[in-house]
């Protein structure tokens, strides 16, 4: 428990870190993977490489920071890091480690100004945030171990089936190798692949939403091939999977998790929307909704790029036509020859008001253009905070940004 001197000292250098939070946590990562390599076969490269991780962390440190003297405010997000650090295999013993090079890294940014009395109230302050963590995520660990079907650490699985759904996206069916139950999950959760690529000095680690519902023997993922583009190298996950990857592979994969789920408490209407390859978590709450809860009336929008790059089109419309209680929407930016969508274009506010019902709850998922779009229309309609829904594929940003 933290005195009230040091809970003091922490909120008064939450100005300095809203300044110099980014070049801290960047430094951060610099001296944590020159002295821990090994770690790189955790972290996500890419996110690296692109700054999203040094902005993601700064963020987190910022928020604990202004609310170390109520951390229950941020149980939320302490929850959502938690369920990706248990799927990606964090344990207690990499804690000290990020400690050390983060208090490290902000006597490096702050120089004089990181006093021994600031420097150890953080020291202080990490060890309560840390411990927070490691207690949220031990339990985490061991409900994911001891549920039916569940397992601890990675277990292999092989792909049973490779489809290609649209020129960008293909699904993987995976079962477990020793032949066992896998653990069910909740619509909107992902599993957590490691691969070695060849040549790599590292293991790369992604997350990909499951993309059918609960309850079969088989886990399903829909996986979107990130080609190289404007300076963007291609991604090594996505391209490892869609190119080496074959019916008859064997792929690590950690047990489901992820707090972006479907609420089947609700009995209200439900608008689902999703972007290119955003509508992996979303089909698979449309099957469950349709499964599960017959009489729960469902509108599914779907925006691509045009109809050969719309995933899982036949199955959607399949699911509309037998289903009353459905009814879906397509919108395409540029139609090709003989297309049709129900809209050209974006999803924007003023088509939302004329298909959707502002009182129902909603879940997004896509490009984070897409879904700062959905967000400030859907607020603009009168959908209430606690009735919007959102999952970033990657470290979490703020849709609120201009």
């Amino acid at each position: 428990m933290l005195n009230q001197e040091t809970i003091d000292i922490i909120k008064s250098t939450v100005p300095v870190l809203e300044v110099h939070g980014k070049t801290i946590t960047s430094v951060f990562y610099k001296r944590m993977f020159e002295a821990h390599p090994e770690l790189l076969n955790i972290f996500n490269q890419a996110n690296q490489r692109q700054g999203k991780q040094s902005t993601a962390l700064a963020g987190a440190v910022y928020a604990a920071a202004a609310n170390i003297d109520r951390l229950e405010n941020i149980l939320p997000a302490v929850k959502q890091i938690a369920e990706k650090h248990r799927a990606l295999q964090i344990k207690p013993e990499h804690y000290p480690i990020v400690g050390e090079n983060l208090l490290a890294a902000i006597k490096e940014v702050l120089g004089d100004a990181a006093t021994p009395e600031i420097m150890e109230a953080w020291r202080q302050a990490y060890g309560e945030i840390a411990n927070a963590f490691i207690g949220i995520e031990a339990g985490m660990y061991k409900e994911a171990e001891e549920a039916t079907g569940g397992w601890d650490g990675y277990r292999p699985f092989v792909v049973e089936k490779k489809v290609k759904e649209s020129e960008v996206i293909t699904s993987f069916y995976l079962r477990p190798q020793d032949g066992g139950k896998i653990a069910s999950f909740i619509p909107g959760q992902y599993l957590t692949i490691r691969v070695q690529p060849e040549g790599s000095p590292y293991t790369h680690i992604r997350h990909y939403s499951l993309s059918a519902a609960p309850g079969g023997d088989v886990y399903r993922i829909s996986v979107k091939r990130e080609d190289a583009a404007e300076g963007k190298p291609a991604g090594v996950v996505s391209s490892y999977l869609h190119n080496e990857v074959q019916e008859g592979s064997v792929l690590e994969v950690t047990a489901p998790a992820g707090t972006f789920v479907l609420d089947m408490n609700l009995d209200i209407p439900v608008v689902l929307l999703s972007g290119g390859v955003g509508l992996t978590p979303m089909v698979s709450m449309l099957e469950t909704l349709l499964k599960e809860q017959p009489n729960r009336k469902v509108t599914y929008i779907h925006a691509s790029e045009c109809g050969s790059f719309h995933a899982m089109k036949d199955h959607i419309e399949s699911l509309d036509a037998a289903n009353e209680q459905m009814t879906s929407y397509v919108v395409y930016k540029t139609p090709g020859a003989g297309e049709s969508c129900h809209k050209e274009g974006y999803v924007d506010e003023a088509w939302l008001r004329e298909v959707v019902d502002p009182k129902a709850d909603f879940y997004f998922c896509g490009p984070v253009p897409f879904m700062r779009t959905v967000f400030a229309a859907l607020k603009k309609i009168g959908v209430p905070e606690e009735r919007i829904h959102y999952e970033f594929f990657g470290p979490m940003d703020q849709l609120e940004q201009a």
